[in-house]
């Protein structure tokens, strides 16, 4: 009986497209598109690997009921002009899917089960579609229900506890009820995600991580709001809870987006193959659940078990990504984290200025701490999501 090594995982680039806005400059491209379009400029990007090469390509995809075409891994691969000898899969895990891409597909290196994978999420929620349920019997003469699969519950199954199955908006508040995080402190938190990745931009910090795509006019991402007032934020309606107790708003929330993003991961031999320095190593991963009304607490626990088994402490850590579903959701996780520097979170910019588009926001994080550990030429970063109906996620990289 053989003994398999655990080896080393690189990663050794990171691309994104620039993230648009629902119904905006993206709404006109499938997601099999956008997924292909970061799959091809990681290969055009690194010249000396042959694509061949690629044991596996998994995706995250959060929807998966439309244009995705059920696999749009392998669907990407295709369109991408990879050999058909290159699989793909596609994977889901909601807001995590992203995230849960990259860490499968390390997972596959580090057993020697692969030697260089590409891993990415995408979303297109402005064309996700719309559903019908099969009737109960053939040919109905009244009329049906149609349900969108842009967010949220749908087709929710009647034995889910009432307290479950809450909005994800509401769960927000609830998280803003449990650590009494106030309407003020929520919208200061978006106007300094709006502001950090304003700046991240002005620097020209995204540069060698975007990759346009082609015969869109979209240069930078599309919700970003630098002009956006304390006054302006405050004149927004609450969204979910009209009765005056409400806090969440469309300002202090992630919007609705469309983008997708990509790594491309390897051991030592596929390193040498691709003739380039890596950005980062991947250490540990860790995932796990709470109530899922609470969903946005998910990354509270999965942080700390990460933390643990990398033998990491909240000092060690130079950059955290934590994805900002909600200001109030993120405020409550910082809250939780009493040791942590506030001021290694986000800094080039969050969820809320950003997007966040579901199946794509994990790599788009696992990329950016890649990136940033790069750029710093040593530390260790993470990458961390809540995920709806009560889970988190966490990744640890190193330099």
């Amino acid at each position: 009986m053989s003994i398999r090594t655990v080896r080393d995982v690189y990663v050794v680039d990171a691309v994104r497209t620039p993230i648009g806005k629902f119904g905006g400059a993206l709404a006109g491209v499938r997601p099999d598109d956008l997924a292909a379009h970061v799959v091809r400029a990681l290969v055009d990007r690194t010249p000396d690997l042959d694509p061949a090469r690629i044991d596996d390509v998994v995706f995250g995809d959060a929807n998966g009921a439309g244009e995705d075409n059920r696999d749009v891994a392998r669907m990407a691969v295709l369109l991408a002009g990879l050999p058909v000898t290159v699989p793909g899969v596609t994977v889901n895990r909601l807001c995590g899917s992203g995230l849960e891409a990259v860490i499968q597909a390390a997972r596959a290196i580090a057993l020697g089960d692969a030697s260089v994978a590409i891993a990415g999420g995408v979303e297109s929620m402005s064309r996700a579609p719309w559903v019908v349920q099969k009737p109960e019997r053939a040919f109905p003469a009244g009329h049906q229900q149609m349900w969108s699969t842009t967010l949220g519950w749908r087709m929710t199954n009647p034995r889910m506890p009432a307290e479950w199955t809450a909005s994800l908006g509401e769960g927000a508040e609830l998280i803003a009820d449990k650590y009494a995080v106030t309407r003020e402190a929520q919208d200061a938190f978006a106007l300094e995600s709006h502001g950090k990745a304003a700046a991240a931009w002005a620097a020209g910090l995204y540069d060698g991580e975007v990759v346009p795509y082609e015969g869109v006019d979209l240069a930078r991402d599309e919700c970003i709001r630098e002009g956006s007032t304390p006054e302006a934020l405050a004149r927004l309606k609450p969204a979910f809870r009209t009765d005056g107790r409400g806090t969440v708003t469309a300002g202090n929330a992630s919007p609705l987006n469309d983008g997708a993003a990509a790594l491309l991961l390897t051991d030592e031999a596929g390193l040498a193959a691709t003739g380039r320095e890596p950005l980062a190593r991947i250490s540990v991963s860790a995932v796990t659940g709470i109530e899922p009304q609470l969903f946005g607490l998910g990354p509270v626990e999965a942080v700390q078990r990460a933390l643990d088994k990398a033998g990491r402490g909240f000092g060690d850590l130079s950059v955290l990504e934590l994805n900002e579903a909600f200001a109030a959701q993120a405020l409550g996780c910082l809250a939780a984290w009493p040791e942590l520097d506030p001021a290694v979170v986000n800094p080039r910019g969050g969820a809320i200025a950003i997007g966040h588009p579901l199946g794509a926001s994990g790599a788009r994080l696992a990329g950016s701490v890649a990136h940033q550990l790069a750029a710093a030429g040593s530390g260790t970063g993470m990458a961390a999501l809540c995920i709806g109906v009560g889970q988190g996620i966490a990744l640890v990289l190193e330099r």
